[in-house]
């Protein structure tokens, strides 16, 4: 059995009794307090997440925009610098390799955070089609660690602790700056997967373990990975492996919007044309049971029509939500909100679509 791989802030989570457990091949914080708490925190007030198994790519040089646009499904040649961007990462039939975040530095420097599953498969797929561009790429990945503070009070916090100038201060959502007077990389960016306003900091291992030691000592909660996934359900953020993966396409996980059939080239531009996704990605609610992923849903006939791709226990509602997979050519038949059911160990539970985010984040 393979070594689990561990973050630069490891130590620091057994000191305050985390529950570890794998992912992604790492040995992962779960929970620290309790995860309603960790998840109210957020919501509430801020809360901290070590997220340094994540990878991150740099690719700089006089093509590498033009290089990371054609790789991508969205718009990043014409995005203004500064600008981070979620896009997919498509294979020439338009199956999902990944999905990531282009941090758009400057003119011949961007940044690109992967999923830590993916990172191996995605800088393969990365180097392998370098040969058409002037581009230098690396894997900075060992080297780098990521701390994402989340939460109203995010900005507040990173105010308090007198280490970053305004202009990190002030980012709109989803604006990223480098911060070039510190002697290491730091990258810092207003985005996050909570829903709520918040910064992610690329830095060094040393640096990260000096900001997190200052954060716990300021009363950020500590939250681990169970709470970000709850907190990213009930905004009905995708998740790979669960809403997207190699056997689908961004169509069956809601993410047309991140496809920019006009421009010129990408990698499975054709595709996209005339793309019929297999799912649509509905979002549901459930009054009685709590749904997981694998789970099937069911029209009013018990007729299979899908299946759950992630579920749990809202903390904000106090009632089972999941996204979930039904089948496009079945979707005609759910004439009604309520003519759809979850199967929970050999129980029918009446589900609820649901059109918007179950919760409403914060985010500026």
């Amino acid at each position: 059995m393979q070594q689990l791989k561990k973050t630069a802030l490891y130590s620091e989570h057994i000191k305050l009794n985390a529950k570890m457990g794998p992912f992604a091949g790492f040995d992962m914080p779960i929970q620290y307090i309790s995860l309603k708490d960790e998840v109210l925190a957020v919501r509430n007030n801020v809360g901290v997440f070590d997220v340094g198994h994540m990878g991150e790519f740099l690719a700089t040089g006089p093509q590498c925009t033009e290089f990371i646009d054609y790789l991508v499904t969205n718009e990043i040649k014409s995005a203004p610098i500064k600008k981070a961007i979620y896009s997919p990462l498509c294979n020439e039939e338009g199956r999902v390799i990944d999905d990531l975040i282009v941090y758009k530095l400057d003119k011949q420097k961007i940044l690109i955070c992967v999923n830590a599953s993916n990172i191996e498969k995605d800088w393969n797929w990365f180097n392998k089609h370098t040969k058409d561009f002037d581009v230098n790429l690396q894997n900075i990945s060992e080297e780098t660690s990521l701390l994402a503070i989340q939460g109203p009070n995010a900005e507040k916090q990173l105010r308090n602790l007198g280490l970053f100038p305004d202009t990190v201060l002030n980012l709109g959502y989803y604006e990223v700056e480098e911060i070039s007077s510190m002697k290491e990389f730091i990258v810092v960016a207003r985005t996050g997967y909570t829903g709520e306003d918040g910064f992610e900091i690329f830095c060094s291992h040393q640096q990260a373990q000096l900001l997190w030691t200052k954060l716990i000592e300021q009363g950020v909660v500590p939250c681990g990975l169970g709470a970000r996934d709850v907190l990213r359900l009930e905004v009905c953020f995708p998740l790979y492996g669960h809403e997207m993966d190699e056997n689908l396409t961004p169509l069956d996980a809601g993410l047309k919007w991140a496809i920019k059939s006009k421009k010129e080239k990408f990698i499975g531009k054709e595709v996209f044309e005339n793309l019929i996704p297999k799912y649509n990605l509905l979002k549901l609610s459930l009054e009685t049971g709590i749904p997981r992923q694998g789970y099937n849903v069911v029209n009013d006939k018990g007729e299979k029509i899908g299946q759950i791709t992630s579920g749990t226990l809202s903390v904000g509602l106090n009632k089972g939500i999941a996204l979930a997979h039904i089948l496009h050519d079945r979707l005609k038949e759910l004439k009604e909100p309520r003519s759809i059911f979850v199967e929970i160990r050999n129980k029918v539970h009446q589900a609820i679509i649901q059109k918007k985010s179950f919760i409403i984040g914060g985010h500026k």
